[in-house]
């Protein structure tokens, strides 16, 4: 709550022009904050949760991207095959290892590279 506070006040809501009509124009990080401003039944639980669907949901959007482009998948091995390798990528990226290093000179010299917990 502390950090939506500091957040809130770096991030005021915007001034109204006089003469423009309608709702004035909010900043970018006010939308994003907006949904976790005031969650049902003041679970300050749902914060976090609010946070953990964001970021499932930039890992989901390269499947759905995939599926776009050609289709479908062939088969559901294939698909776990692109989730797999797709859900490596984006455990090393969230834990700063450059991906082709992480590939290339770990997973395939049989060296992977496992986060710590």
């Amino acid at each position: 709550e502390h950090i939506l506070e500091k957040g809130f006040l770096e991030n005021p809501p915007p001034v109204k022009v006089k003469g423009k009509r309608g709702r004035a124009k909010q900043s970018k990080a006010k939308n994003l904050a907006g949904p976790v401003e005031k969650p049902p039944a003041g679970n300050p639980c749902l914060h976090v949760r609010f946070l953990l669907i964001i970021i499932c949901e930039r890992d989901l959007r390269m499947i759905k991207v995939k599926q776009k482009i050609s289709g479908v998948f062939r088969s559901d091995r294939g698909a776990k095959m692109f989730c797999r390798i797709r859900g490596y990528i984006s455990t090393a990226r969230k834990n700063s290892r450059p991906v082709l290093d992480a590939i290339i000179k770990s997973a395939l010299e049989g060296n992977p590279f496992i986060p710590e917990f």
